[in-house]
């Protein structure tokens, strides 16, 4: 397997026509709480619960030799500690040396579930607000202060929803889904006003062996500070957002190739040189890339993907402009 897909930070398992496992990445050992040799050559099912084994069977199989593939398919796994964890798994069915083989990619969805109860529960905040709004109607002449107060409790929950939908709940800096509107709107500008803008994608280096060494709460202390040494050292214009794990990603409006590369250069130094509070150093890896006619969404991240990953092979702690690869 792959060193970048060993380490990635989604769990991955590659199984054979059988279900048995021929290959598991080290997140997924780690969510799982097993070793390595524990889930080798074992039966896929053995992972899941006793209630989606029957998925298995019914849907995930049927489905791979059908189509070849299937996305997003919500299950249950059972970890060593025989905890469910909740995950959506995506496969695609493929012939690797003459051999059918089925790659399994694991995302859990603990986080993504506390989020949207927390946003139903907002949710259901707001629509009695709107209830009670409602019934002051009915009684003008009582309680039209009541229904002022009233709209400005809505206000201000809309505004925590749309703050709660744009914020990563552990670094309380922007998340995936602020990054992505932000960057559509930084091409819409690109496209009518030749507005030239770039991306810097940020990765903490051999961060496994933070969580190995200090724990995983240790861990979750570094990437706030991180977060917050990040949106310190960028400009008042420049947007940073966590895209999940120890990755993330900076937008620099009105920057071209050399200025972003300049403050990349920047950021190492001033990650290196920080005072972290739980761990003696940490460095990070930072891939760049900016903006041109040829561009969409798609290809700027991956070019500054790409840009990411040569500066992991050039020995980490530094940065590299998707230009110098290109």
């Amino acid at each position: 397997m792959e060193e970048r897909l060993k380490e990635a930070p989604c769990g991955f398992i590659s199984i054979d026509q059988s279900g048995c496992i021929n290959e598991v990445n080290n997140r997924f050992l780690t969510w799982m709480g097993y070793q390595e040799e524990e889930v080798v050559g074992k039966h896929m099912e053995t992972l899941f619960t006793k209630v989606n084994r029957m998925f298995i069977h019914t849907y995930f199989f049927p489905t791979i030799q059908l189509h070849n593939s299937v996305e997003e398919f919500y299950i249950n796994l059972t970890n060593s500690a025989g905890e469910s964890i909740p995950v959506l798994l995506n496969a695609r069915r493929y012939v690797h040396d003459g051999v059918p083989v089925i790659d399994c990619l694991f995302i859990q969805m603990k986080q993504r579930i506390d989020y949207e109860l927390e946003l139903r529960s907002l949710q259901k905040t707001t629509e009695k607000a709107y209830r009670d709004r409602e019934e002051a109607f009915a009684q003008l002449e009582k309680v039209y202060v009541e229904i002022a107060r009233k709209q400005g409790e809505i206000l201000e929950m809309n505004n925590e929803l749309l703050k709660l939908s744009n914020t990563d709940k552990l670094t309380n800096i922007s998340n995936r889904r602020f990054f992505q509107e932000e960057l559509e709107r930084h091409i819409d500008r690109y496209r009518k006003e030749r507005i030239v803008f770039s991306l810097l994608m940020v990765d903490i280096d051999y961060f496994k062996k933070v969580n190995d060494t200090y724990g995983h709460l240790a861990g979750d202390s570094v990437l706030v500070q991180l977060a917050g040494l990040l949106a310190q050292e960028i400009g008042p214009e420049d947007r940073v957002a966590r895209l999940g794990g120890e990755e993330f990603v900076i937008i620099l409006p009105e920057t071209n190739a050399e200025e972003a590369l300049k403050l990349a250069v920047k950021l190492n130094k001033a990650v290196e040189n920080a005072n972290w509070e739980i761990i003696d150093r940490l460095t990070v890896s930072i891939g760049a890339s900016t903006f041109s006619e040829s561009d969409t969404e798609v290809t700027i991240v991956n070019c500054a993907d790409q840009a990411l990953y040569r500066a992991k092979e050039n020995g980490r702690n530094c940065s590299i402009h998707y230009q110098e690869i290109g």
